[in-house]
C-alpha cells in the first residue's frame, strides 16, 4: 500500500515565500531537493554539457530574447553626440562578448535567476529532512570538512563524502551534517521523512502512522480500478512481451506475419471487447481522421472527463506525513545549533588550513587577535524577525541621507543597528529625506577601513548587531517611507587570508586574478576575476541576497574605476575617447556590470542602482540594449572636489561662476540621471576635513555671537548646498551630520590617533539647543521641502541662462521657479536684473539670508513679491529686478501669470 502514494508524490512542497507582510517568518527561498543536482553532471556525458537538444533550445531562447529587446549595441552614441568610430566598434565587440557570456552561463544554469541565486544552495542550509547541508566552492582543495565548537573542531567528523557526491568537477564540495537522535529515540521509519522546521507547530504530527496515512490516501483518493496501473505498472508490458516473445508466441518470422496498422488493430480490439461490462476507467476513443499531419480526434465520456479534471493530486495526504518543529526537537539534537562557531577545513597541496566560509551570513572577523569564525544563524521562530512593512515605491527624485552605523551615536563608541533605528531614522524622516544609504554594513575586519575592505560578502557586520537587528532597521525605515540603499563593494576585496577570500582554497586564487593584475596598485586590496563563471555566480548571488534576505531597495556600486581599468583608475584622463576602450579597459568587468544591472532589474523591477565612477564612463545610465551599462543614476564626484578646492585654495572673490556651473552640469552624460553632493563620506576615508570644519574652524564649537567668520561660514554653507541640490539632476546626497554643519570631521580609531573614538561619532546634542546648528538644520529641512511641496527636482531640468563672473551671480530656471545666487563676498545688489520667460508675479519661497537661518535678514517681507518688466534680458522676453544681498540665494515661484 505504500507504493501508490510514494510514486505519485516524491516531490517535497514548494518553498515558503521569503516575504510576508502579515508577520510570517522571513526565510530564504531554497529548492526543496534532497541533494543539489545542478552542479553535478552525469558521468556518461562531458562535465558541464547538457544534452544537445536542451543546449540548442537554450541558446535559441537567448537569441530570441535579444531580438525582442530591439538591441542596438551603439544606440546611445548618437544620443550623446559621440562619433568616435573606434568606440562604436568596441561596443559592438563587447555586445558579442556579452552574448557569448550569456550562452556560456545558460550551459551551466537553468536561467539567469538561477545564476544569481547561489545562496539557495551554497553555505549552510537546513534540509527538510533531519540534517543540515553545507556547500562550498574550493576548486584547489583535496578534502573538505566543517569544523566548529559543535564537533570539538574535529576535521574528520563532518566531512565531504567520498566520490561523486562529495566533490564535483567544478570544485563544489558538499557536506552533510546529520542531526543526532536523542537517547531512547528510534530513527524515522520513512527515510524521506520531512519536518516543518521553520514554524513552531506540529501540523500532521497527530500520532497516526505512515502506513495508516498511505492506506487512507489509497482508499479515499483512488476509485476502484483507477489504481490498477499504479499497482501493476508492468502488467501491459509483460503481457505484450509474452505475446510476442513467449513460448506460445510466433517462433518464426513467417508466423509473426505483418503487424496491422493502428486503425485495424483499434477496430479489432474494439470488436473483441464489445461485450465487456463497463468499468470505472475513463472511456476514450481515438479516431484517426486520415489527415496528412497525423492529427487525431479524441472522443471521451463527459462524466469521466469531469471526474478526471476534478481530481487533485494527493498532496494533502503527503502533508500529513510532515512533522512539526516541536516533534523534531523532541526527537533530534541539531547537528549544528543556532549560534555555533564554525569554519571550513580544507586540505590543500600547501597543507591543511581553516577558512571562514565564503557564503557565511554572520561572522565574527576578529577575536582578540585570534582567527575569526562564522556563526551559524538559525534562530527559532519566536526569535526570528517578522517583516511588518512593504517596500516603498521608488520616487521620481532621490534625497539620500548617507550614514555609517558605527559613527551614528553620540557617545565615543561603535553604535549599533538598534541605536540607529531608534535615534537616527526619525531624524532622517523629519529632515525631509526619502532614502538612506548605509556604508560599512557588509562585514569587514578592520573598523578603521570604514567598511571598504570587505571580507565576508554575505554577512552584516557583527559590530553593529545581528542579522535580525539589521532586518528591523530596514523594516522600520520602510515603515517611515524611506528607501534603504547599500554601498556595495564589488570592485575589490580585502587581501586578508584568514577571514577574506584571498588564497581561499590554498593552492590558487580562485576568486581573484593572480600576479600583478590581482592586486590593487595603491590600496593593497585584491581584484576579482570577473571572467570566471563561478566568480560571477558568487557576485551576482551576493547582490540578489541582500534584496531577497534583507529587502534593501538599491545599491551604490562603489569605486567602479578600480574594476573597469587595469590601472585601477589611477591614470591621467585627457578626455580622449580612446581612454574608454584601450588596452587598459577591463571588458570582463564591464560585462559583469551589465549582467548585474540586467539581472537585478529583471528579478526586482523597483530596484535602484547607482554608479560611482570618477571617470564618468560613457553610457553609465543608458539601457543595456542600447550599449549602456544600465544604471539608474550616476554620481558626479567632481562637484565635491570642486567645492573642497575653492574653499581651501582660493579667495572668495576669485571664484569663477563659469567653472562652478561647468563642474556641476558640464558633463556628457544624461543630466537627469546625475546624483550630486557637496560632500559625502570621503573625508572619513582620506583623512580630510569636512566643509564645516573648513568654513568655521573651531568657532562653531563655542559660538559666542554671530561674527564675520560665522556669518561667512553659514552663508556659504547654505548657498553651496542649495545650488548643488537644485542645479543638477534628480538625485542629491548628504552625509550624516553635514545638514546641520557638524563642526568636526569623521576620524575612525587607528594607530595614528591612538585608536581614539573621540571623532568617530556625531554631535546630535548641537541641534537640541538654539543656535547656528539648529538654524542650519531648519534651512536644510526647508530646502528638502522644495521637492516635497513643489516637486521642483522631479518635474523639470534646469535652464541655466545667466552666469556673470564679474558680479559673481548665477541664475537658472526650473519650470516656473527661478533660482538666483550671489557668491560675491561683499557686493550686494539692490535691483539686479535677471531674465524670465513668463510675465507675472514671482514670490520668494526660500531665502538663505533669513534670520531663522542665521542670516542677516537684509530683504524685507514686502520685497518678497516681484513683478516682471517687459524688457528682454538674458535672451528672455521679460525680466525681474531683484534685491540680492552678498553671499545669498533666493528661490522665486511664479504665482500669477500676466497676459500681455
Amino acid at each position: 500500500m505504500l507504493t501508490s502514494l510514494s510514486l505519485l508524490s516524491p516531490i517535497p512542497l514548494p518553498p515558503t515565500d521569503h516575504r510576508s507582510v502579515d508577520g510570517s517568518r522571513s526565510i530564504t527561498r531554497r529548492r526543496a531537493v534532497a541533494f543539489p543536482s545542478k552542479k553535478w553532471r552525469c558521468s556518461a556525458s562531458p562535465a558541464g554539457q547538457p544534452p544537445p537538444r536542451q543546449r540548442q533550445r537554450r541558446l535559441k531562447k537567448a537569441d530570441d530574447d535579444g531580438e525582442i529587446g530591439n538591441i542596438d549595441p551603439v544606440g546611445f552614441l548618437s544620443k550623446l553626440g559621440i562619433s568616435d568610430k573606434g568606440f562604436a566598434l568596441y561596443l559592438r565587440e563587447r555586445y558579442k562578448s556579452l552574448k557569448d557570456l550569456k550562452d556560456e552561463i545558460l550551459m551551466r544554469h537553468i536561467d539567469f535567476r538561477d545564476m544569481a541565486s547561489g545562496f539557495e544552495l551554497l553555505g549552510m542550509h537546513r534540509n527538510v529532512q533531519h540534517r543540515v547541508d553545507y556547500m562550498e566552492w574550493a576548486p584547489g582543495a583535496r578534502y573538505c570538512a566543517v569544523v566548529g565548537d559543535f564537533n570539538d573542531w574535529s576535521p574528520t567528523e563532518n566531512c565531504a563524502r567520498e566520490g561523486h557526491f562529495g566533490h564535483d568537477d567544478y570544485g563544489y564540495w558538499f557536506v552533510i551534517l546529520e542531526d543526532k537522535l536523542r537517547d531512547g529515540e528510534e530513527p524515522d521509519e520513512l527515510y524521506f521523512q520531512q519536518y516543518n522546521y521553520v514554524d513552531d507547530y506540529d501540523k500532521g504530527d497527530s500520532g497516526v502512522t505512515a502506513e495508516e496515512i498511505f492506506k487512507k490516501a489509497n482508499d479515499e483518493y483512488w476509485e476502484p480500478g483507477e489504481d490498477r496501473f499504479i499497482k501493476s505498472r508492468f502488467e501491459i508490458v509483460a503481457k505484450l512481451y509474452e505475446e510476442i516473445f513467449g513460448p506460445n508466441g510466433p517462433q518464426t518470422e513467417e508466423e509473426l506475419e505483418d503487424i496491422p496498422d493502428a486503425r485495424t488493430r483499434y477496430e479489432m480490439w474494439k470488436k473483441e471487447g464489445k461485450d465487456d461490462r463497463p468499468g470505472n476507467l475513463p472511456a476514450y476513443d481515438v479516431i484517426d481522421d486520415g489527415k496528412e499531419y497525423d492529427i487525431f480526434r479524441v472522443i471521451d465520456d463527459p462524466v469521466s472527463r469531469a471526474k478526471f479534471r476534478a481530481k487533485k493530486p494527493p498532496i494533502a495526504y503527503w502533508l500529513e506525513t510532515r512533522k512539526g518543529r516541536k516533534a523534531w526537537m523532541e526527537k533530534y539534537i541539531p547537528a549544528i545549533p543556532h549560534g555555533s562557531k564554525y569554519r571550513v577545513y580544507l586540505n590543500t597541496p600547501s597543507g591543511p588550513l581553516e577558512r571562514i566560509p565564503a557564503w557565511a551570513t554572520y561572522v565574527n572577523p576578529e577575536v582578540e587577535g585570534n582567527q575569526g569564525y562564522a556563526i551559524h544563524w538559525e534562530p527559532p521562530p519566536e526569535e526570528a524577525y517578522k517583516w511588518k512593512h512593504k517596500n516603498p515605491k521608488a520616487p521620481k527624485s532621490l534625497r539620500i541621507y548617507e550614514a555609517h552605523i558605527g559613527v551614528s551615536g553620540s557617545e565615543p563608541k561603535i553604535a549599533s543597528f538598534s541605536e540607529f533605528t531608534e535615534k537616527v531614522l526619525p531624524h532622517v524622516k523629519e529632515a525631509g529625506y526619502n532614502a538612506i544609504q548605509l556604508i560599512g554594513v557588509v562585514e569587514h575586519k578592520d573598523y578603521f577601513t570604514v567598511g571598504y575592505r570587505v571580507t565576508n560578502m554575505f554577512a552584516v557586520s557583527s559590530r553593529y548587531g545581528t542579522p535580525e537587528d539589521f532586518k528591523h532597521l530596514v523594516d522600520e525605515a520602510h515603515g517611515l517611507g524611506l528607501l534603504v540603499f547599500m554601498d556595495i563593494v564589488h570592485s575589490y576585496s580585502a587581501a586578508d587570508e584568514m577571514v577574506g577570500l584571498a588564497l581561499f582554497d590554498g593552492s590558487n586564487d580562485c576568486y581573484f586574478h593572480t600576479g600583478k593584475r590581482g592586486h590593487h596598485k595603491f590600496w593593497g586590496t585584491r581584484m576579482f576575476k570577473y571572467e570566471d563563471l563561478d566568480v560571477l555566480h558568487y557576485l551576482l548571488s551576493n547582490l540578489n541576497w541582500w534584496v531577497v534576505e534583507y529587502q534593501v531597495d538599491g545599491f551604490n556600486f562603489h569605486s567602479l574605476a578600480s574594476m573597469m581599468y587595469t590601472h585601477n583608475g589611477f591614470a591621467s584622463f585627457t578626455g580622449d575617447m580612446e581612454e574608454f576602450y584601450n588596452q587598459y579597459v577591463d571588458r570582463a568587468a564591464l560585462l559583469y556590470l551589465i549582467l548585474a544591472n540586467d539581472i537585478l532589474h529583471d528579478l526586482h523591477p523597483n530596484i535602484i542602482t547607482i554608479a560611482e565612477d570618477a571617470t564618468l564612463y560613457p553610457g553609465l545610465c543608458e539601457p543595456t540594449s542600447q550599449g549602456g551599462l544600465g544604471f539608474d543614476y550616476f554620481v558626479n564626484p567632481r562637484a565635491s572636489e570642486m567645492w573642497l578646492s575653492v574653499l581651501e585654495n582660493g579667495q572668495d572673490s576669485d571664484w569663477s561662476m563659469s567653472k562652478i556651473v561647468n563642474t556641476l552640469v558640464g558633463i556628457g552624460q544624461s543630466s537627469d540621471k546625475m546624483l550630486l553632493y557637496a560632500e559625502n563620506h570621503n573625508q572619513s576615508i582620506s583623512g580630510g576635513r569636512s566643509l564645516a570644519e573648513i568654513l568655521y574652524g573651531r568657532a562653531l564649537l563655542q559660538p559666542s555671537a554671530m561674527n564675520d567668520s560665522l556669518l561667512r561660514g553659514c552663508s556659504l554653507h547654505k548657498i553651496i548646498r542649495l545650488i548643488t541640490y537644485t542645479i543638477g539632476g534628480r538625485a542629491y546626497l548628504n552625509f550624516m551630520g553635514n545638514e546641520f554643519g557638524h563642526p568636526e570631521r569623521v576620524e575612525f580609531p587607528m594607530s595614528s590617533n591612538g585608536f581614539s573614538f573621540s571623532l568617530a561619532n556625531r554631535r546630535w546634542d548641537l541641534i537640541e539647543r538654539e543656535g547656528v546648528h539648529r538654524d542650519l538644520l531648519c534651512f536644510d529641512k526647508d530646502m528638502m521641502n522644495l521637492e516635497k511641496t513643489e516637486r521642483i527636482i522631479s518635474r523639470w531640468l534646469p535652464n541655466i541662462h545667466h552666469i556673470n563672473d564679474s558680479n559673481m551671480v548665477i541664475s537658472y530656471l526650473r519650470g516656473p521657479f527661478l533660482f538666483i545666487f550671489n557668491f560675491h563676498p561683499t557686493n550686494s545688489y539692490e535691483k539686479y536684473n535677471v531674465g524670465v520667460e513668463e510675465a507675472g508675479e514671482y514670490q520668494v519661497i526660500l531665502n538663505t539670508d533669513e534670520r531663522k537661518y542665521s542670516g542677516q535678514g537684509s530683504i524685507r517681507e514686502d520685497q518678497y513679491v516681484r513683478k516682471t518688466m517687459s524688457r528682454r534680458v538674458d535672451g528672455m522676453r521679460n525680466c525681474l529686478e531683484i534685491p540680492l544681498p552678498s553671499r545669498s540665494a533666493q528661490v522665486y515661484k511664479l504665482t500669477r501669470i500676466l497676459r500681455v
